[in-house]
């Protein structure tokens, strides 16, 4: 009997003990690390320098559209912006891309009596070919989902099809898919061209890639505005007859060099361990980039500028890095990707945060990572500490579309940021209205503090719960997250099955 219960009892004293030390040991951190966080926050708000730096670059550089000079003096902007703030290890990553260009471009919508035919204002989507002259049958597939093609499969061959960007009167539950993505589908189903119609009223012309790889496409690609697309879908209501688009363009596509641009932060205890933070420095040339993704590439600044003005001397390796080339396929991080694989570093980098649009962040998303949530609670609950005013918000569901993606398909663990943006903001999306008058200098100071937290969190963290996954895990992943169709609508799906 005494020896029965001696040994049970013997047990839970230790287990006790062991609870306590632990306890002991998480209280001691977390408010650690909410020291850590109140000062950064104090640094911040006292003397962030994200909107200055965004509002000089956008009146000294202008746009930052990568292979032009615009883009290289982004890229040196950038570099001599880092080396100011005191880091010595500042590089340049040249990849060397495929590089495409705007040059003329005209709409015109041809009934079959040729003399009353109409000029609609027009841009080219990037990516598409270098010359083309192509007159079609116009098609309209809405939506541009995957069903409205299908539901077209036999009449779209030879035509052109006429599809919103957005989602217009949408079916509940339906997600968005890309421009590049309906304009693969377009091809698939055999049209010569793509109208697509922006959705954003006010004469609002929107730019970006029609391509999922980032080379160019086989059939030309343009947008119209709203007020275009509406009057575009009367008259074709009020014809007997199908209207005809002619499409005819030139563009410029050649090869050059450009430069991702990576500011290191050496590691104090695991030094050959990365966490990445990473944002595309690169703009589309309609306007100046200052929402896209100029909050997001100079916070990431504001961020390194704030761990050096701090001193802070995480556990593990940062670095923070500017891509290039993500307006024109997400060139410049699938370059970084392919470099650390070769390199065998990939499996080095524990942990990629990306910032793209962000702007004052209400929470933390772990991007599907369900190993990640708890830690991650924990780090939102001690911002909230710091700032009360942080919502701690959590989400987490991953996407595609930004530099994140090369990391996400290759099993590295990726971390965003919830924010949010005005619908006058948002309206201005890769638009000619996309400057820094849209800017909020607060939000903006909001995204670096609180990112900043979340960093330094990541890298200082004694033990990260999740690791890079195996390429069975990937794709398991990636199903789960509902990405494997875009995917292959991409042919960016690797797995056989």
């Amino acid at each position: 009997m005494h020896r029965t219960f001696y040994v049970p009892r013997f047990r839970l004293v230790l287990f006790c003990i062991g609870t306590a030390g632990f306890l002991t040991a998480f209280y001691s951190n977390t408010i650690s690390l909410e020291k850590a966080f109140t000062r950064i926050n104090e640094e911040v708000m006292q003397h962030s320098r994200a909107y200055e730096t965004l509002s000089d670059a956008t009146q000294q550089v202008g746009h930052r559209l990568t292979g032009s000079p615009n883009g290289t003096r982004a890229e040196a902007y950038a570099f001599d912006l880092l080396s100011s703030y005191g880091f010595k290890e500042v590089r340049y990553e040249p990849f060397e891309v495929e590089a495409w260009t705007r040059d003329t471009v005209t709409l015109s919508v041809v009934p079959n009596r040729s003399d009353n035919f109409r000029e609609v204002k027009v841009v080219s989507l990037a990516h598409s070919p270098v010359e083309a002259h192509v007159k079609g049958e116009i098609v309209d597939v809405g939506n541009g989902l995957e069903g409205d093609f299908a539901a077209l499969k036999d009449k779209l061959k030879g035509k052109v099809a006429l599809v919103n960007i957005g989602l217009a009167a949408p079916t509940k539950g339906a997600r968005n898919l890309h421009r590049s993505e309906k304009t693969a589908l377009a091809i698939q189903y055999g049209a010569s061209g793509v109208i697509m119609v922006n959705l954003v009223p006010g004469n609002v012309l929107l730019t970006g890639t029609a391509s999922v790889t980032g080379k160019l496409i086989p059939i030309p690609s343009v947008c119209i505005s709203y007020e275009s697309g509406q009057s575009l879908r009367s008259w074709m209501q009020e014809e007997a007859n199908p209207l005809h688009a002619v499409i005819d363009m030139t563009n410029t596509s050649r090869k050059i060099r450009a430069r991702n641009v990576i500011a290191t932060l050496k590691g104090s205890k695991y030094p050959d361990e990365k966490i990445i933070v990473g944002g595309h420095l690169d703009s589309w040339d309609l306007a100046t980039g200052a929402i896209d993704n100029g909050i997001g590439s100079f916070a990431i600044m504001d961020i390194a500028r704030t761990f050096k003005a701090l001193k802070l001397k995480p556990k593990r390796t940062i670095e923070f890095v500017l891509f290039m080339g993500e307006e024109q396929g997400l060139l410049g991080s699938r370059a970084m990707v392919e470099n650390l694989k070769k390199s065998g570093q990939l499996d080095k980098v524990r942990y990629m945060l990306n910032l793209d649009m962000t702007n004052d962040p209400t929470g933390l998303n772990a991007f599907g990572r369900s190993d990640m949530v708890s830690f991650l609670n924990t780090v939102g609950e001690t911002i909230k500490r710091a700032e009360p005013a942080f919502a701690n918000e959590m989400q987490n569901q991953a996407g595609l579309h930004s530099d994140h993606q090369p990391f996400m398909l290759e099993g590295v663990p990726v971390v965003g940021m919830n924010g949010h943006l005005a619908r006058e903001v948002l309206d201005c999306y890769h638009a000619n209205c996309d400057r820094i008058t849209l800017v909020n200098a607060d939000q903006l100071k909001n995204t670096v503090r609180y990112s900043t937290m979340l960093l330094f969190a990541l890298a200082d963290a004694d033990d990260i719960p999740t690791r890079r996954q195996t390429d069975t895990q990937t794709r398991d992943y990636l199903v789960t997250q509902g990405l494997r169709t875009p995917l292959q609508i991409a042919n960016e799906w690797r797995w056989k099955e």
